[in-house]
């Protein structure tokens, strides 16, 4: 394990320099250049404040703003999109740079990293475009927005981990990477992102609430919606087990490093 982190200090410059240039070239031949990575979120994010925002505004107390529920649905989606897109591309990160792996020496661990780093400055943009839409409809985020950046780094740590189990698996049995979208759709329809807990029934509640991503997106909404402070007692038991999780991903990684390359 600890040539691991030797590797990651050593080749610093190359991590920090192909984040770069994957953001650089992916759209470079783009007019619109790095909109594209927060157009989509939020065109999402509105098509559903549209659609739903008249069944659910009602039942979000705590909001006095009439665009409660797409304020409520926007501090959910900056939670979720980073989760979602860390998780889609680690399932692949693999198995898409088999070639790189067997043509350049390098450290793999980095290639984790540069989807890291790649996935954080694409989430870092969406939360510009998210306060400024904030600001447009006249919400300010309380005191306790400062909290936000430890739960975008507990989101990335828990993404990756999950990401990087995925991704060496799926180089060697390919149905994972088909599995992980109908699971993560039916994970996005359990966790309080398009409705709150508090509009279920009182006995399906604490079911909900078994979701492990629920303390970290309720977190987003408290920081950045109500102004109030993250779930801290649950955040603490999920940084514990993506921790846990992080460290058999990384076991995981270092045993299957020398196979990939040949399966691929």
């Amino acid at each position: 394990m600890r040539e691991l982190f030797i590797a990651i200090w050593r080749y610093r410059y190359f991590i920090a320099s192909s984040i770069r240039n994957e953001l650089r070239s992916r759209f470079v031949r783009s007019k619109l250049g790095g909109l594209w990575m927060i157009i989509h979120p939020l065109a999402q994010v509105l098509i559903f404040a549209l659609i739903l925002s008249e069944v659910l505004a009602a039942k979000l107390p705590g909001i006095d703003n009439k665009f409660a529920y797409a304020l409520y649905l926007m501090g959910g989606m900056l939670g979720w999109s980073l989760f979602l897109e860390t998780i889609m591309r680690c399932v692949n990160l693999f198995v898409d740079s088999g070639n790189l792996m067997k043509k350049v020496a390098f450290p793999r661990i980095c290639l984790p990293l540069v989807a890291a780093g790649t996935m954080l400055v694409n989430n870092l943009l969406l939360l510009i475009a998210i306060f400024a839409v904030f600001a447009a409809l006249g919400h300010y985020p309380g005191g306790e927005v400062v909290w936000l950046p430890v739960l975008i780094l507990l989101n990335l740590l828990l993404a990756m981990a999950v990401g990087m189990v995925l991704g060496v698996l799926n180089v060697f049995m390919r149905d994972i990477s088909q599995l992980v979208p109908v699971v993560t759709q039916a994970l996005f329809w359990l966790t309080p992102i398009v409705y709150s807990v508090s509009v279920l029934p009182q006995k399906y509640q604490g079911w909900f609430k078994l979701n492990p991503l629920y303390p970290l997106i309720t977190s987003y909404q408290n920081v950045l919606v109500f102004n109030k402070p993250p779930l801290w007692t649950d955040l603490g038991w999920l940084l514990l087990a993506a921790l846990a999780l992080s460290g058999c991903a990384l076991a995981l990684f270092r045993r299957a490093s020398p196979e990939m390359v040949d399966v691929l």
